[in-house]
């Protein structure tokens, strides 16, 4: 059973242990120098009871006036003023009291009341001064370990938002170029625009049911990467080559859903689809002593526009950014034989 403690009852415990202390303190003292007698328990007794109920007061006093709220220049000045306050406040009333009933006096020597006040301030100040000190470093620590938290929900709803708003264009930008693809065999080869279509329906029912996922397995993936190729070879044929190289360790590995299929669309858009006489798109999963690798390599030539500009590598490196926090990586380039090669690194943990 976990017991729980508010910020009311903390306050408390806090106040009879500090108090408390100081009491074991002062008896510990007495005991060691032959002081210990009812005279000077009683008043050990009067003083802290006051200490109790002038730093209550004083707390009552720096909440009312919101001075844990100001700016930490206005803080050091409260804290200063309202320790002087109730510090003279405590003194003075303490000395009345012991004035008032000569049975509390514990000094050697008589004293007048000026001089029994002043001694009585001066310790009232050193207390209330630690008390003080303890109370706004207890809520500065507390307002810090606070704003730290709603930074970080707040960076992670950041986070949240960022990824939603990626995944919502992931589709309706593969929507846009399937259509277009399909719009094209409508008047040519109306049998094979049936069959995009079947395609195409069963590949968004796959990317629907993904699309609320934060990651997949590679072999789900793959399975849309398949129904999108087989849709996007009606309208290459021949022109399209694909071939995978799956090492089937890395099947059940999670990736981010959608990102593959994004990669080899890019390949296709910006690599196939501009060679008369089409081109080959090579898929490779591996492990590496780095990690996961995922690499995607086409036919072609890696343009600025390519590269820096298209919305599938935009899309790919800030999911990898924001997904795994710097600890996944993102490259395309120029490779040797005329390809240009998309290649993700992600951690196996």
């Amino acid at each position: 059973m976990i017991l729980r403690i508010n910020n009311r009852s903390r306050y408390h415990l806090f106040q009879f242990m500090g108090w408390g202390l100081l009491a074991l303190i002062n008896i510990f003292f007495f005991i060691t120098f032959d002081r210990l007698d009812f005279q000077h328990l009683r008043r050990l007794t009067i003083t802290v009871l006051l200490g109790v109920s002038i730093s209550h007061l004083m707390r009552f006093h720096v909440k009312r006036a919101g001075l844990l709220r100001q700016t930490q220049d206005r803080q050091i000045i409260g804290f200063v003023l309202i320790t002087l306050f109730y510090a003279l406040m405590w003194g003075v009333f303490e000395s009345l009291v012991i004035h008032l009933f000569p049975v509390l006096k514990t000094y050697r020597r008589r004293s007048s009341f000026p001089e029994m006040a002043y001694r009585n301030v001066i310790n009232s100040v050193g207390i209330l001064f630690i008390w003080n000190s303890i109370y706004f470093v207890y809520h500065y620590i507390n307002r810090s370990r606070a704003q730290e938290l709603d930074t970080l929900r707040l960076q992670a709803l950041v986070k949240e938002l960022e990824l939603k708003t990626i995944k919502s264009h992931i589709n309706p930008h593969f929507i846009f170029n399937a259509l277009n693809s399909i719009r094209a065999l409508i008047d040519e080869n109306p049998a094979r625009a049936r069959d995009a279509v079947t395609g195409l329906s069963k590949l968004l029912r796959s990317s629907m049911q993904s699309e609320h996922l934060e990651t997949v397995s590679l072999e789900d993936e793959l399975e849309i990467v398949r129904d999108y190729l087989a849709l996007e070879h009606i309208r290459f044929e021949d022109r399209l080559r694909v071939e995978m190289h799956i090492d089937e360790a890395t099947l059940d590995l999670r990736i981010p859903p959608m990102m593959l299929q994004t990669l080899v669309e890019n390949a296709i858009k910006h690599g196939i689809s501009r060679s008369v006489a089409g081109g080959d798109i090579d898929i490779i999963s591996r492990l590496t002593d780095e990690g996961f690798e995922i690499i995607v390599r086409n036919s072609g030539t890696l343009t600025a526009d390519a590269g820096h500009k298209g919305f599938g590598i935009t899309s790919t490196e800030n999911r990898l950014n924001l997904q795994f926090s710097g600890r996944a990586g993102f490259s395309i380039r120029n490779v040797e034989g005329g390809y240009v090669e998309a290649r993700i690194l992600l951690p196996l943990s």
